[in-house]
């Protein structure tokens, strides 16, 4: 094709897998732990590409590889690999760059998921984590020794909405002579495209944004050729890959991205504005907002808009916050986020939870402090039923 397709065409028509012999219009479910062989199978196996055909589900599937392909094309990247889970993706991602004695430098600032495994598994393997605050890459280049290997940060951080200097950070990586890794769940390659700013390596919770339905559990990894091979060797060792029910999911999921993250950033902005304003409300944090703190940086990368999340505190402590949520009568209160349904949670006793209160208030979540993951939903339903639960605390 010589026309270059744009974001909501990819969603759709990326990475299908015609079956040849059904003419299927979507990617068959390949419901199979294993495929049969052939010698140009075991020449493949011998060569080192073992990548390059079917040989058992753990390592490839037609059907999961048909939607690496898809998020191939979104992120603009080289390859993808599908993992079982956002943190599957991550561990298996940092272990690959990562040994005894290396450094990590990140940010305090990250999904409560995330830091977990940084600030307790990771030492445990003699990797030591040196932490900055990722609205100052300055920083980076005062901690960083010989040592460092890797750049860990979130484009748009969980919860308090940081955004990262992307182009900055992946110019002090080059300095620096090692790999940057984003997550980039919050924003998607539909708000940014972080690899082609430079970054070697985006991941996303597929579980979110990119399937949309709060119906499957999984995580991508996208960036070069080389990066993916590496990470694909250790996927099958560890074992996190992603099973064609979830793929085939997944898929369909993803074809309505481009329709579903342009209400998700309309109806945010709405409601952040609304909030803004409201008598037991202290503070909004949104990415567009005219008051956001990060506003140059925010003009900078998000040109269509400031993503889903809407982060506020309201004028309480946590028990307020919990009376507010139970107030709620459309939106949901549960953990995760980037479904086409609205939810509301509390960072301090489901995704931070296990950071400790020192450290939730160092990054800035202190008392009534609360998560929204605002939906596709009719957004004057939604800002009257948070009118009406803020009322009634």
């Amino acid at each position: 094709m010589d026309r270059k397709i744009k974001f909501s065409t990819k969603c759709i028509h990326s990475g299908e897998y015609i079956d040849k012999e059904t003419g299927a219009v979507n990617t068959p479910i390949f419901q199979s732990s294993t495929f049969l062989l052939s010698d140009e199978d075991y020449k493949k196996i011998l060569d080192g590409k073992a990548r390059e055909t079917w040989i058992y589900s753990r390592y490839g599937n037609p059907t999961r590889r048909a939607v690496e392909e898809k998020i191939r094309e979104l992120c603009n990247g080289e390859d993808a690999i599908l993992f079982s889970s956002g943190m599957a993706a991550i561990s298996t991602t940092l272990l690959t760059f990562l040994e005894a004695g290396d450094e990590i430098i990140t940010t305090l600032d990250l999904y409560g998921g995330t830091q977990s495994f940084i600030k307790n598994e990771l030492p445990k393997f003699g990797i030591v984590v040196k932490y900055v605050d990722q609205t100052k890459p300055e920083e980076i280049k005062r901690v960083a020794t010989e040592k460092t290997k890797l750049l860990y940060f979130e484009t748009l951080s969980n919860p308090l909405l940081k955004i990262l200097d992307v182009d900055e950070v992946v110019k002090i990586g080059e300095e620096l002579g090692v790999p940057v890794v984003v997550d980039n769940t919050f924003l998607t390659p539909y708000n940014l495209t972080p690899l082609d700013r430079g970054v070697d390596i985006e991941i996303h919770s597929v579980t979110k944004y990119l399937n949309g339905h709060s119906d499957v559990v999984g995580g991508v990894v996208v960036g070069s050729k080389n990066y993916m091979d590496m990470i694909w060797e250790r996927m099958i060792r560890y074992g996190g890959s992603m099973d064609p029910v979830s793929s085939f999911l997944l898929e369909r999921g993803l074809k309505t991205l481009s329709l579903r993250m342009e209400r998700h950033n309309v109806n945010a902005l709405r409601i952040a504005t609304f909030l803004s304003t409201h008598e037991k409300v202290r503070n909004v944090i949104y990415p567009t907002l005219d008051n956001y703190p990060y506003v140059f940086s925010s003009v900078k990368y998000l040109t269509k808009g400031g993503g889903g999340m809407v982060s506020f505190e309201i004028k309480g402590d946590d028990e307020d916050g919990l009376k507010f949520m139970r107030n709620l009568k459309i939106i949901k209160e549960a953990t995760s986020l980037g479904g086409v349904e609205s939810l509301v949670s509390m960072p301090f006793n489901t995704s931070h939870a296990s950071l400790t209160k020192e450290e939730r208030e160092k990054i800035g979540v202190g008392p009534g402090f609360i998560r929204l993951s605002v939906g596709i939903e009719d957004v004057d339903d939604l800002i009257w039923d948070l009118d009406q639960a803020l009322k009634n605390i």
